[in-house]
């Protein structure tokens, strides 16, 4: 393995532990029986969307790694 493939491990490993929680905490929101529908779909499509977000930031980082630009800080 490579410099670079073992920096994206760590970021991968969390972001797939994250998006399966919310993935099953919008399915269980969904299930819950006598909620209103509105109140249900507003559980359900934040955390579907913040898992969305989770993989954009991992995409970002994977970008990040592969350019060498490891650490943000380095640019100010």
């Amino acid at each position: 393995m490579d410099e670079h493939t073992k920096k994206i491990i760590a970021p991968v490993i969390i972001t797939i532990i994250f998006v399966l929680y919310y993935i099953g905490f919008a399915a269980v929101c969904l299930l819950i029986y006598g909620i209103p529908a509105f109140i249900k779909l507003f559980f359900g499509i934040v955390p579907l969307a913040l898992a969305g977000v989770m993989i954009y930031v991992l995409l970002t980082r994977i970008n990040e790694i592969r350019s060498g630009e490891e650490d943000d800080l380095s640019k100010y």
